[in-house]
């Protein structure tokens, strides 16, 4: 994975737009993995599904917590993609009170699977799901690669650790004070 480019896909991506009246101000805007990652230097990771235990207790929290700690280790943006549709990464953010992580809708697991990450969690009830990983990209092509263990379909445990915001930060902050 690591000096591969993201694949090129189009998000359909639902955006507040104060000209449109009413209790759903949002209107559809399909953004580009160039739109995302060219010209920056971004952390992107991907989990199972929004609203999920590990991923709105842990992964997402963390990563909001710890983003201007990151944007201090050189990361412009911090993004995190699920294969959800745009209504629900966008209620799951407002849920979870996110200012500065940016959420991906991959409604239909195209990106996910041109990554390689799709895997099915029917025993969940999911369906064709992101297993859990995190990168580093820089201009559109993957620096650092963080996947969790155990890559299977139907996967009876959910592991949790290679992709945290923590691990991905320690691995950040090493990389610099080795370069320094």
């Amino acid at each position: 994975m690591l000096g591969k480019n993201v694949p090129l896909v189009t998000f359909r991506t639902r955006v507040r737009d104060e000209s449109i009246e009413g209790p759903n101000p949002f209107r559809w805007e399909d953004k580009t993995s160039d739109d995302y990652f060219k010209g920056k230097r971004v952390v992107l990771f991907s989990l199972p599904g929004a609203f999920t235990p590990t991923c709105s207790t842990y992964q997402l929290p963390d990563f909001e917590k710890l983003y201007e700690e990151f944007k201090a280790e050189g990361i412009d943006e911090i993004y995190c993609v699920s294969v959800n549709d745009a209504f629900v990464m966008n209620a799951w953010a407002k849920a979870q009170n996110i200012d500065n992580v940016k959420v991906i809708p991959d409604g239909s697991g195209e990106f996910t699977h041109k990554m390689g990450m799709l895997v099915a969690k029917d025993n969940l009830g999911f369906g064709m799901r992101s297993w859990r990983y995190g990168a580093v990209i820089n201009d559109g092509a993957v620096e650092l690669w963080f996947e969790e263990e155990g890559f299977s379909d139907n996967c009876e445990t959910d592991p949790y650790g290679a992709s945290s915001p923590q691990n991905i930060l320690d691995t950040l902050r090493a990389a610099k004070s080795k370069a320094a």
